[in-house]
């Protein structure tokens, strides 16, 4: 199970999962809409996800070239989750929004061609450019 909130505390959501992956994406897309050197997300059914609160979604092209659409708390503009037009039965959760981080174990990097130098991470993941 998953559940997480934006800073503010106004927007949660809550899946029962399973997570079917956990990665960093370092595309410049995920690098522009955080701020950051990459993304953590973990990946579960759409079917086992519900969110409640003021959330807005966001519609960009995502580093796939697929439309990319990320919900964000509309009080404190936290990013909470995708979901992905290219994949509508999933739900992409942003790790950082997690109540308990430690659920978020990565096993891949991707787009790491576009990684900055310094958001290399020590965790040894597999890499796919």
């Amino acid at each position: 199970m998953f559940t997480g909130r934006c800073l503010c505390g106004a927007a949660r959501y809550h899946s029962t999962g399973p997570a079917m992956f956990s990665v960093v994406c370092h595309c410049r897309d995920c690098q522009r809409a955080s701020g950051s050197g990459g993304v953590p997300v973990l990946g579960v059914p759409k079917a086992s996800f519900t969110s409640s609160g003021p959330i807005r979604q966001a519609r960009t092209t995502g580093g796939s070239g697929q439309p990319a659409v990320r919900n964000f708390c509309v009080e404190c503009g936290s990013l909470l989750f995708g979901t992905p037009e290219s994949a509508p039965d999933l739900v992409t959760i942003y790790a950082g929004s997690l109540e308990d981080c430690r659920d978020f174990q990565p096993t891949e990097a991707l787009f790491v061609g576009q990684r900055p130098p310094w958001a290399r991470l020590a965790a040894a993941l597999v890499e796919h450019p």
